[in-house]
């Protein structure tokens, strides 16, 4: 095994970069779609007759099967082999997305965002591992993480961007359409140069682990959107039969090591936190922007713009240069409390602040902070990962992103409501803050360039 893995590591895939390629536009698929529907549910409510109460399932219905069905979805990518599942991950999206667009009711559509999440959760680790297996070299690893951190902080605000401009020129139909062409271009280019990385294990399926853990964070995902307390003590007594059941089962859906790692925990936990703090900004600034301010679908999505050319410059001309060469904290620790910068600006807000003064600080500190976090986090979660075992570490720090991005929506919109915007982004700044604090003591990885 060991001289094998030699091997691998002294003779590179030589279409590793092209394979990033289509690799960073299988990611931007599912960045995209976490929010491209966001701005848009005015308009699918009204003309699918969907009432209030109801309307929050076209963001739920997604979140709940992504979350719940991740580490099934990791676990799969390890045992089917990894350009099986990158295509028949795309292939699924495309169909979800077509059936979404082309709804003829409300439960229709709600039915195709729950696939899109079941698909997305195969499709992301699977992304993500293939990374962690191609790209071994530490300078080589900080530009190719680089590119899917920067797509993964941004790709949600790219999202707010393309969402406007769909529902205001077109219909909110083309905001699911969309996702086809994008797929296509993914699975057309990654049939050719994503290498068939496939696991010798006999393929076996920890069911009652899968079920345990698609509860569990189903659960816990809902709660968050719910703010049912009763779910949450579900998800907790589900977490805990699903953590006995790993630890005595044969084949662990979820081997307890990979958890069990210092690093990799305080890795999930700051990741949690600083995707918490991202989602919930985009809540505060999606409403501020369009009910405060009167800014139109368009408006508001060209608004979010600021802040993904930040992640971006953050993501190329800091985080990739600095990657190899410091302790992963060093860059996650100084992230999240930018990031916290920019929610404490948020916290000024009132009904006569205007953009330029408030929100574009605001947004350019997040979009410099989230990057460093998550780009840092991405390659320490899967550094030094059995390859065999790269996919279901992916999906973990996935799903941390995901019960993250849940959790800061649902707390935050739930302190919105009693204690207004202003209140909302202070128990932001907290939330991030203790991401930093998470990192600052949990991780304490080694430079790249030093590990041997």
């Amino acid at each position: 095994m060991s001289a094998v893995v030699a091997r691998q590591t002294a003779v590179p895939n030589p279409r590793r970069w092209t394979a990033l390629g289509f690799i960073a536009v299988a990611q931007l698929l599912i960045a995209l779609d976490a929010t491209v529907v966001s701005i848009a549910l005015p308009s699918a409510q009204a003309a699918l007759g969907a009432s209030d109460a109801d309307r929050q399932w076209v963001v739920a219905a997604y979140s709940l099967s992504f979350g719940g069905l991740l580490l099934l979805g990791g676990r799969l990518a390890d045992l089917l082999g990894r350009k099986r599942a990158f295509m028949l991950g795309l292939a699924g999206f495309a169909l979800a997305s077509a059936i979404g667009g082309a709804a003829p009711s409300f439960g229709v559509l709600v039915a195709a965002r729950a696939m899109q999440g079941a698909f997305a959760a195969l499709l992301a680790p699977t992304a993500l591992s293939l990374l962690a297996v191609t790209f071994t070299e530490p300078r080589e690893r900080a530009n190719a993480f680089a590119v899917y951190g920067s797509i993964a902080g941004s790709g949600a605000a790219i999202g707010l961007l393309l969402g406007g401009a769909l529902t205001q020129y077109l219909t909110w139909r083309w905001c699911l359409y969309a996702s086809l062409p994008i797929a296509l271009v993914a699975a057309a280019g990654g049939w050719f140069v994503i290498p068939d990385v496939r696991s010798n294990a006999r393929f076996h399926i920890d069911v009652p682990g899968a079920a345990l853990a698609t509860a569990a964070l189903a659960s816990l995902v809902y709660a968050c959107s719910s703010a049912s307390l009763e779910l949450g003590a579900l998800s907790v007594a589900l977490g805990g039969g699903f953590v006995l059941w790993e630890s005595r089962s044969s084949n662990p859906l979820l081997p307890l090591r990979i958890v069990a790692d210092r690093n990799r925990a305080g890795i999930y936990l700051t990741v949690t936190a600083a995707i918490a703090g991202m989602f919930g900004a985009f809540l505060i600034l999606t409403y501020f922007m369009q009910v405060v301010l009167r800014f139109t679908p368009l408006e508001a999505g060209l608004a979010f713009l600021p802040m993904t050319i930040s992640s971006q410059a953050a993501s190329w001309l800091i985080a990739s240069r600095l990657l190899p060469h410091v302790a992963p904290r060093v860059l996650m620790v100084p992230g999240a409390l930018l990031a916290a910068a920019g929610m404490a600006v948020l916290s000024q807000l009132h009904v006569d602040s205007s953009y330029s003064a408030s929100i574009l600080p605001a947004e350019i500190l997040l979009g410099a902070g989230i990057p460093c976090v998550m780009i840092a986090a991405f390659s320490t979660a899967t550094q030094g990962i059995d390859p065999r075992e790269a996919g279901v570490a992916s999906a973990t720090v996935n799903t941390a992103q995901q019960v993250g991005g849940s959790l800061g929506v649902a707390t935050l919109n739930a302190v919105s409501v009693g204690h207004g915007l202003t209140g909302a982004a202070a128990v932001g700044v907290v939330i991030l803050v203790a991401g930093a604090v998470v990192a600052a003591l949990l991780v304490n990885a080694k430079r790249p360039l030093t590990r041997g």
